[in-house]
């Protein structure tokens, strides 16, 4: 296997930085959407621990919520729970505020700190798997660590 793309390779030293043994891995189908990634690593679309980026529009600041890859994140609750409304953010913004495409934004490694809310729904598995800052990578991990390396809150976002 050949070396990572340079996005991949960022999230790579950002973990080992971090002290942690994750490896990332990057596949030759897009891990693009949760079904992709699921089919291509041979799990559970649930084990999926996709990235979404808003836009918070009172802050102008970007929340980072990592779900369970069939849960649909209902977006009033959040924006209740946060005293904010949730924005749509486009793909120049999470270029822009994380340093990675849509598709390939990992937990970790952002261009500037950013909230995040974890999915309680990701504890139901011992591994889950994320994207690893490029649509074809991805690394594996447990919901623990997760929480660990994003200092997320851990909430309902069904």
């Amino acid at each position: 296997m050949g070396p990572l793309k340079d996005s991949a390779q960022r999230v790579q030293e950002q973990l080992r930085e971090l002290g942690y043994m994750n490896a990332v891995v990057e596949l030759p189908d897009s891990t693009r959407t949760a079904q992709e990634a699921a089919e291509a690593i041979g799990c559970e679309v649930a084990q999926i621990a996709k990235s979404i980026i808003f836009r918070l529009v009172n802050d102008d600041r970007p929340l980072l919520v990592i779900a369970s890859g069939v849960n649909r994140i209902n977006e009033q609750k959040l924006s209740s729970r946060l005293n904010d409304q949730l924005g749509k953010a486009d793909a120049d913004f999470v270029r822009q505020r994380t340093g990675f495409v849509i598709g390939g934004v990992p937990p970790l490694g952002h261009a500037e700190v950013i909230l995040t809310i974890v999915d309680e729904d990701l504890f139901r598995f011992d591994t889950i798997w994320a994207a690893a800052g490029h649509p074809k990578a991805v690394f594996q991990l447990t919901p623990s660590q997760l929480v660990e390396m994003t200092t997320g809150q851990v909430m309902a976002v069904k």
